[in-house]
């Protein structure tokens, strides 16, 4: 039998709600779970017959077999992770979003560069059938050439404001907040499928009545260098029912997005987007429903990241096996980590001078 590529998961929450359930999937073997709580660390490793509970990341990196690391904890703790990982010469994959700033996420890059391991972002809708298929149907020049775009998501989980959120949720100086939690997602989707950002104004707001010093929503308008104008705006503190729409309007037909529903309009109608052959619809994978104890982890309840996130295991496996992935879905590296930061940067220091932003350029 092949040697399995061996992982360790750091992070007890989403590590163990998404993280290693995709991970099972695409054929890893999960040697070490990474947790600050001991007892907490030990019954979920128990749970999932994760043979290895460590509260540290060198005593994890320590066990034979570990190849890779992947992490799954709040934001200001990515940086250091990943940097002590590369050292040991570990693959590493890194939720978004990335970092705390372009600075941080510089410095992950140049290390994983430097160290020449396999480096990717936790960016899994690129494999997700809507997703995936309306960013071909621009590709293909289905619509012409792109102009306008709008990014919309309003959903009520944080309305109530004594609805539960991780400590670190409600703390910038941890990278909290709703535009690293949600905007990073559609800063990627964005440029992964338009081009890159060339600027952007913004104002972050804070709807719910909570002592917190981030936002609960966003409006962003940006323009990207290909041309496309757009505006993301998304809330997750106002109440009243959800609102979802990706949209991209072009000079011969528009495309739209309704989860992985994906259709077209233009002169000849209105026509609907088959899944990819290569992405198929897949049923959703909730999670064991006592992981979700904060309103923050009910946004995992129905699992429809389970599909796109064991095709992102399955691609961060095969490269580290020196295998051939598709470019398309190209999966993003750290460099797109570092992109995203970048406009991540220039979002906040918009809302904070209310000007137009110029996005450096990678």
């Amino acid at each position: 039998m092949p040697t399995m590529t061996g992982v360790a998961i750091v992070g007890t929450g989403f590590g163990c709600i998404t993280h290693l359930r995709a991970l099972r999937n695409a054929g890893f073997d999960v040697h070490a779970l990474v947790g600050r709580d001991p007892a907490k660390t030990s019954e979920r490793a128990a749970r999932f017959a994760v043979p290895n509970a460590c509260t540290t990341l060198a005593d994890a990196l320590a066990l034979s077999g570990v190849d890779a690391v992947t992490i799954a904890t709040p934001p200001h703790t990515h940086a250091p992770i990943a940097l002590e990982a590369i050292a040991a010469g570990k693959h590493v994959m890194c939720e978004k979003p990335f970092a705390r700033d372009a600075r941080e996420a510089r410095q992950m890059l140049d290390a994983a560069t430097a160290a020449g391991v396999v480096h990717l972002l936790g960016t899994e809708f690129r494999w997700a059938s809507g997703q995936a298929s309306a960013a071909r149907v621009i590709a293909r020049g289905e619509i012409g050439t792109p102009k306008l775009a709008t990014f919309l998501l309003h959903i009520p989980m944080l309305a109530d404001p004594e609805g539960a959120v991780p400590a670190w949720w409600g703390d910038a100086a941890e990278g909290g907040g709703w535009l690293g939690a949600q905007a990073a997602h559609v800063i990627d989707q964005v440029q992964d499928m338009l081009g890159e950002i060339e600027g952007v104004s913004a104002s972050l707001t804070q709807v719910s009545a909570r002592e917190w010093n981030v936002e609960d929503s966003y409006t962003v308008h940006f323009r990207t260098r290909s041309g496309v104008a757009g505006v993301m705006q998304s809330t997750v503190g106002a109440w009243g029912p959800p609102i979802f729409c990706t949209r991209v309007a072009g000079t011969t037909g528009t495309v739209w997005q309704e989860f992985d529903t994906v259709r077209v309009a233009d002169a000849g109608g209105t026509r609907e987007v088959p899944a990819p052959d290569d992405l198929p619809l897949a049923p959703a994978d909730p999670p064991p429903g006592d992981l979700l104890t904060t309103a923050y982890d009910a946004l995992h309840q129905f699992g429809i990241e389970m599909a796109p996130y064991t095709r992102l295991c399955e691609t961060f496996r095969a490269l580290i096996e020196g295998r051939s992935v598709p470019d398309d879905p190209r999966p993003a590296t750290f460099a797109d980590g570092l992109a995203g930061m970048r406009v991540l940067d220039a979002i906040r220091e918009a809302d904070r001078t209310r000007s137009w932003l110029a996005v450096e350029s990678s």
